[in-house]
């Protein structure tokens, strides 16, 4: 299997495309999905609050019980940037990205997890090919370093295998299909109709981006994976759903 090497596009430049308005310094929109992060999830906003690019953070509470709520209400009151919306039951990942990606408003919007696997000190990177205006959508790549993050085998693998899939079914050269951070220019997020409601996000949105006239590219960045006791949410189950909305959308819709 052929994989690009850091920083490339993944897929096909638009010919001719009208040249994008510069952006502002300051214009990136954060939706952050978060259900039970009362560990992590105070230490994850001010890593996110710091980074100067950032305009605004539209946090999706997904019914969370664990004393989250409580974290949250406390940022809403402290920083001006954050905006909470609140889920009365749990809905999953997918709808609770589609909840913020409905409210957010700045020009560029990216996917933050809410716990301290992705490092929001890579903004301002993942930006750079927008700014440059040489990109409509950038993924986050922890497989595009040269050296291997420190993951499972079975999660590398798997990975890896969704990732050669979504190549095979949609003639992107991805390295990492199924990143968090995935970041997109406000007028291609708003073409993009999604409707899966649990991690099938990611691949939901990778083959809808695909078959879009857009210039999709990959930057490498660090990755510090935490296990299920530590509180990762997603299972073998999910994988098999992902492999699934990979077929679905590439073929039936």
């Amino acid at each position: 299997m052929n994989l690009p090497t850091p920083e490339t596009e993944v897929c096909r430049t638009q010919a001719g495309k009208k040249k994008s308005a510069p952006l502002p310094a300051v214009c990136l929109g954060v939706v952050m999905p978060v259900f039970n992060e009362a560990a992590m999830v105070d230490e994850i906003l001010r890593r996110v609050l710091e980074q100067p690019c950032v305009q605004e953070v539209v946090i999706v509470n997904d019914a969370s019980t664990d004393g989250t709520s409580e974290t949250l209400a406390l940022w809403s009151a402290r920083d001006a940037r954050v905006r909470i919306v609140s889920h009365p039951i749990n809905q999953g990942k997918g709808a609770t990205i589609r909840t913020g990606l409905a409210t957010i408003s700045a020009p560029v919007v990216i996917i933050q997890d809410a716990d301290l696997e992705y490092d929001p000190a890579e903004y301002e990177r993942l930006l750079e090919p927008i700014r440059r205006d040489e990109a409509d959508v950038v993924y986050g790549s922890r497989f595009a370093r040269r050296e291997r993050p420190p993951t499972a085998w079975w999660h590398h693998w798997g990975i890896g295998l969704l990732t050669w899939v979504t190549n095979t079914l949609t003639g992107l050269k991805l390295t990492d299909e199924a990143t968090c951070y995935k970041v997109f220019r406000r007028e291609v997020i708003d073409r993009l109709k999604l409707e899966e409601d649990r991690f099938g996000f990611c691949p939901e949105v990778t083959v809808k981006v695909s078959k879009l006239n857009v210039r999709l590219r990959e930057i490498p960045i660090r990755y510090h994976p935490r296990t299920c006791k530590e509180g990762k949410k997603i299972r073998l189950s999910d994988g098999f759903e992902a492999l699934w909305c990979l077929v679905k959308y590439s073929w039936f819709k």
